[in-house]
Parts: C-alpha cells; sequence; structure tokens
C-alpha cells in the first residue's frame, strides 16, 4: 500500500503545507516538541458505505477534541492539549511529550450524509465515519432484437 507522508498533492485536503514540517531545523512558528500535536497525523480511506477518518491523538481526552462540518463541504478536526500545570516543588529535567493547538480541515465530497456523521475515540485515536448517500444504481433492461 502506498501512503503519502504528506498530504501537499491531496486535492481534498485544506492544510497548509509547512516547509518546515520534516526539516533537522527548528520551525521559525513554533518550538520542535509540538510538532507532534500540531500537525496530527490522519488516515483517510473511502469504503462503498463512507469517509473514515482516523487521528492519532495520543494521550489526548475527547473533551479536548472538537469535530466540525463547516458549510456542509469541510470536516474539521482540532482540539489543544494544555502544559501540565507546574508544582513549585517539581523539578523538571526533560520536557519532550506535545502540547499546543491543532486543527486538520479536509474538503469532503457532495456525496454524504451530513446528518448521520459520527465520532468515537479510543485508546488515542479518533475516528470519524462520514456516510455516503446511496447511490441508485441504473436499472437496466434488455431489449430483444427483432429481426
Amino acid at each position: 500500500m502506498l501512503r503519502s507522508s504528506s498530504s501537499i498533492f491531496d486535492p481534498f485536503s485544506l492544510d497548509a503545507w509547512d516547509p518546515f514540517k520534516d526539516s533537522p531545523l527548528p520551525s521559525p512558528s513554533f518550538s520542535r516538541e509540538n510538532t507532534a500535536i500540531v500537525s496530527a497525523r490522519v488516515d483517510w480511506r473511502e469504503t462503498p458505505e463512507a469517509h473514515v477518518f482516523k487521528a492519532d491523538l495520543p494521550g489526548m481526552k475527547k473533551e479536548e477534541v472538537k469535530v466540525e462540518i463547516e458549510d456542509d463541504s469541510v470536516l474539521k478536526i482540532s482540539g489543544e492539549r494544555h502544559v501540565e500545570k507546574e508544582d513549585k516543588n517539581d523539578t523538571w529535567h526533560r520536557v519532550e511529550r506535545s502540547s499546543g493547538k491543532f486543527s486538520r480541515r479536509f474538503r469532503l465530497p457532495e456525496n454524504i450524509k451530513m446528518d448521520e456523521v459520527r465520532a468515537s475515540m479510543e485508546n488515542g485515536v479518533l475516528t470519524v465515519t462520514v456516510p455516503k448517500v446511496e447511490t441508485k444504481k441504473p436499472d437496466v433492461k434488455s431489449i430483444e432484437i427483432s429481426g
């Protein structure tokens, strides 16, 4: 299976390209430690019945995540992981866990059932299921050829 590491050529993705994402240098807009949550990874697959999005959001609670449909055509997955509260008696030796806001947007095709979109979260994986409108199969009637 071919997987793209970037959504730059994905016609349905509305994410901005981040030229610093894979750079060994720190990004000027946010620290390198925050990139994992800020650029939450999302898989999008299409089944005959639905579009299914899976987002890796390790350590996040469902209360910290929002799933919205904008203008009946854009799926938006966003949220924020807060930095742990510091205790004055604690000594921090290292901080590598991600914190900060993230937002991913995907342009949805027209054949979806807006009122039946479902989202669930289990073990740090958010699953959003966007059901498709059933397409009527064309009726085919055989015509006998006389001759």
